[in-house]
């Protein structure tokens, strides 16, 4: 198949022997476009002998800077006015910040300063919500897929088994998937708030000029290490994982940790990584049929189990179902239609309840191959957070859409190392608990910091 050189043209004249330290010096740190600000992975590749290298890319993470184990997700609290931390007496309500954020949407000033301000945090909760999210459940991509058995075993589970099996073989085969090691992928992306609704109002914005645009990049290696960067309307969300830890970094909150075990990226199952998703979906059963954008479907359902999500769960926030049902074509095998929902309970001091639901609705399209391998160019995302409670006139939905389009995909990338996938350097080995304690802050802030994590998880997780 003739492979794309718009990509691979723009590394010709470079040496693999460039150093590290040399690479600083096309961080996108220092870089203004969104684009160019992705192109580290790029430029850090370099043709010699026919053969792509790479040099090991600078993790764009101060490495200073601590790295906070909480949960995952923005903490809409502490998305003010300056963007910086909110203070304790900021953070004392549960949900004020996105209350806060609720109510700009609905009485935006025509100043300047105000739209500014609104748009900011609007990005920001694009980002935190739809940036980097996990899939449910802990899965290697090296885990075999379970042989099809009809004996003894449950229709549901048999009819899943085959249907997994026809998945992989239109994606590639499990002989080629096997056969990759590492995975490269650069695309676009526009994301917008598209509507949002409270208990006596609805906003919907009809404007598509207001989208946030920008692009990401996406590098996986065997055994479940994968780092992405997204570069959106001037901000930067980073997310990895070494295999051990999940980690994910945010201009507003800094860097922290994934509660729970190690997850794959939600995005890897859009239709770029077909071996991770055969192997998310093996536990799954096949609940039925359903008609998906003129297109038949099976519908694989996987439940996360009460472990994983007693794992995930921290303080006064607890994870109660993570659900993710995948719609595999009748016609091609593909994976089409990804629909994702979790459900957060968290209980304040003051004894009220709130409830956060959040819905990730995927669709994805223009299947092409690359090197073999069955990878879906473009897609489509609708995000619906829901925040409810035992007072009606609090509940608020939000609806927030992303399209993408992939520009660049490579496989087996030769050069790539484990220092490609290092998380920030002041990575604390105790516990979570042991390190949320934060030396030298009394025992009210340590309380507040537990409530802040449990938005966090609510929001994303």
């Amino acid at each position: 198949m003739e492979k794309k050189q718009g990509f691979f043209s723009a590394l010709r004249g470079l040496s693999p022997s460039r150093s590290r330290t040399r690479s600083r010096s096309v961080s996108p740190a220092r870089s203004s476009s969104p684009l160019t600000a992705l192109s580290w992975g790029k430029k850090n590749l370099t043709n010699g002998g026919g053969g792509y290298y790479v040099t090991q890319p600078e993790l764009l993470i101060e490495r200073s800077g601590s790295l906070r184990p909480v949960m995952e997700g923005p903490d809409p609290d502490e998305e003010g006015e300056g963007g910086g931390r909110g203070s304790v007496g900021d953070s004392k309500r549960l949900g004020s910040g996105l209350g806060n954020w609720v109510k700009g949407q609905l009485s935006r000033a025509p100043s300047v300063a105000a739209t500014a301000a609104c748009r900011r945090n609007d990005l920001r909760l694009l980002l935190g919500v739809m940036g980097a999210p996990l899939a449910p459940i802990h899965v290697s991509s090296s885990d075999p897929l379970p042989h099809l058995s009809i004996k003894n075993t449950p229709i549901e589970t048999s009819s899943a088994q085959y249907i997994l099996q026809q998945y992989t073989a239109a994606s590639g085969g499990q002989k080629l998937q096997n056969s990759i090691k590492n995975a490269y992928a650069m695309g676009k992306l526009k994301m917008i708030t598209s509507e949002l609704q409270t208990a006596t109002r609805t906003v919907r914005n009809r404007n598509p000029s207001k989208a946030e645009t920008g692009g990401f990049v996406l590098w996986q290696m065997n055994p479940d290490m994968w780092y992405v960067e997204l570069a959106v309307g001037g901000n930067k969300v980073r997310a990895g994982c070494n295999g051990k830890l999940v980690w994910r970094h945010t201009p507003w909150l800094g860097s922290h940790t994934a509660k729970g075990p190690v997850r794959p990226l939600r995005r890897g199952l859009q239709g770029l990584d077909p071996r991770t998703t055969a192997a998310m979906f093996a536990e799954a059963k096949c609940i039925g049929e359903k008609n998906v954008n003129g297109e038949d479907c099976f519908i694989l359902k996987l439940c996360t189990d009460p472990e994983t999500l007693k794992a995930r769960s921290e303080g006064p926030a607890e994870i109660i179902r993570h659900v993710l049902s995948g719609y595999f074509s009748q016609k091609t095998g593909l994976l089409v239609h990804i629909e994702d929902s979790h459900l957060t309970r968290i209980q304040s001091n003051g004894g009220d309840t709130v409830f956060w639901e959040t819905t990730y609705n995927s669709s994805l399209d223009d299947y092409r191959q690359v090197e073999g391998v069955m990878i879906a160019h473009s897609g489509h995302s609708v995000v619906t957070l829901f925040r409810f409670g035992e007072v009606a006139m609090s509940h608020t939905r939000t609806k927030m859409e992303e399209s993408w389009t992939i520009e660049e995909v490579a496989f087996n990338v030769p050069g790539l190392s484990l220092d490609c996938f290092i998380p920030p350097a002041d990575l604390k080995t105790g516990s979570v608990a042991d390190s949320c304690e934060y030396g030298g802050e009394e025992r009210g802030k340590r309380d507040l910091s537990a409530a802040h994590r449990a938005k966090v998880a609510a929001l994303e997780n």
